[in-house]
């Protein structure tokens, strides 16, 4: 503790250096917090909708690459499925993409579509099990629309008609998912609609198969027994294993986890060097001094440590702001978003930005002591 003062002593002599130094590492944390956050988004969108899926293992095609983009397989395989021990009610899921045209500019876009029987209970959203929602999804040409839809796709008033594929569509009512990075807005019909906005898509081939289990089944048991009696064309994962599978593609594959993953890098290499910027101007500027103490007898580790200690304390003066502003900039996300951008703040995720910019920083110190500890009083006085 006693050798802390000096490294503060040594900050404080320039004012406006220590709050350029302080504002370039908030600027590095604001970069991190903001890339892990579009990141930690970025899973979290495209696997929501599993933890609302009334399930605990799923059939999906091995050429899936995730639920936004599934390719179909034999309906017959979930039947097959539902013949094995543990297993309490099967039920299909269809997806695609229809145009929606927005009532009031008359813009068509994107939508996502989910298809069920508005009789399996496939999502466990309360909304959903409703017996009036149940009689609205079994009307024809009638969806529900995910209030967390894009504002482009316009008003979400139950009742209000428009088009979806140059087909009349009658909105019938809401509930909340989200479609994230893969979709500006989803809607849920009943199967016998899917099959008529999207003909000729048959029924017999689904993108997705929900197995509800027994209660007391184990589902990794029942998985390996599927998987040794399906046919290789379908593959048999637990929710863990699927949403861990669509978060890989998303971080791996896509340009968009690429994207962020470098953020966090070049974040780090920019708060790397103005710390080091800052710290080898301090120890240029004192030089005489630390070649004053090293001939003094003090050796080139308390020297270390002193730099070190700078390090540390750039590094929390610099993370306090940057925490701060970060937290503002999630709420304004969100709220820029009406909710479909989730980008939350994590005890995990505050510890271990903490961690790396104390990590920035100590690496900035390692770098830039070099000169303090092998600066020679004879030269530097000579």
């Amino acid at each position: 503790m006693k050798r802390v003062p000096l490294a503060w002593y040594n900050l404080l002599r320039d004012r406006t250096r220590l709050t350029v130094a302080i504002f370039g590492v908030a600027f590095a944390v604001l970069l991190i917090f903001m890339n892990l956050g579009f990141l930690g988004a970025l899973i979290a969108t495209a696997t929501n909708v599993y933890t609302q899926l009334n399930a605990e293992l799923f059939l999906i095609s091995p050429q899936s690459l995730e639920l936004s983009s599934t390719e179909p397989f034999p309906r017959e395989r979930l039947y097959q499925a539902g013949g094995i021990a543990g297993v309490k009610q099967v039920m299909p899921l269809y997806t695609d993409y229809i145009l929606w045209r927005n009532p009031e500019t008359r813009i068509s876009r994107a939508m996502f579509v989910y298809g069920i029987n508005p009789e399996d209970p496939v999502f466990l959203m309360p909304e959903l099990q409703r017996p009036e929602t149940i009689e609205q999804l079994q009307r024809p040409n009638t969806v529900l629309f995910d209030r967390l839809s894009r504002p482009e796709f316009g008003p979400q008033t139950p009742g209000l008609e428009t088009e979806a594929d140059r087909r009349r569509v009658v909105i019938g009512g809401q509930y909340t998912l989200g479609g994230g990075f893969a979709a500006d807005g989803t809607v849920i019909m009943s199967d016998q609609n899917f099959r008529r906005f999207l003909a000729p898509r048959p029924l017999d081939t689904i993108n997705l198969g929900l197995i509800q289990l027994q209660p007391g089944a184990v589902p990794e048991r029942v998985a390996a027994a599927m998987r040794s009696q399906l046919p290789e064309d379908v593959l048999v994962l637990t929710k863990e294993q699927i949403i861990a599978r669509d978060s890989r593609f998303w971080i791996q594959t896509t340009s968009i986890g690429f994207i962020f993953g470098l953020g966090v890098i070049v974040s780090l290499v920019v708060g790397v060097v103005i710390v080091y910027q800052i710290l080898y101007s301090d120890i240029r500027d004192h030089l005489r001094e630390y070649a004053t103490l090293k001939a003094m007898g003090y050796s080139g580790r308390y020297l270390f440590i002193v730099v070190l200690q700078e390090s540390v304390l750039l590094a929390l003066m610099g993370y306090v702001p940057g925490l701060v502003v970060s937290l503002g900039l999630y709420t304004l996300t969100v709220t820029a978003t009406a909710g479909s951008l989730p980008i939350t703040m994590t005890g995990f995720r505050v510890v271990f930005v903490l961690a790396l910019t104390i990590l920035m920083c100590g690496l900035s110190g390692l770098i830039s002591v070099r000169r303090a500890v092998t600066a020679d009083p004879a030269e530097v006085f000579g």
